[in-house]
């Protein structure tokens, strides 16, 4: 079983598909999604929790992951399975 993923995105966003194309060679078929593109107060409410503005900001399980790049780094250093298996 693998952690639950929540991802915040918009609908033009390239590096939102690369990590989502990422997460799902791992293996993880639900990512839940939000588009703040979609509803402002979700970007709003994204700064709050993240301290960040861009997209996408990636959560897995109770752990801020970061965007797209923090993704992918965790992947080539070898952690990303294990957080992804609730580790």
């Amino acid at each position: 079983m693998t952690a639950h993923v929540l991802m915040y995105s918009s609908g033009v966003c390239p590096y939102c598909t690369m990590a989502e194309r990422l997460l799902k060679s791992k293996g993880v078929d639900d990512i839940e999604k939000i588009r703040i593109d979609l509803d402002p107060q979700q970007r709003d409410a994204m700064m709050q929790k993240t301290g960040r503005r861009t997209v996408p900001q990636i959560y897995i399980g109770d752990t801020h992951v970061g965007g797209f790049d923090d993704l992918n780094a965790l992947e080539r250093l070898g952690k990303l399975d294990a957080l992804l298996q609730g580790a």
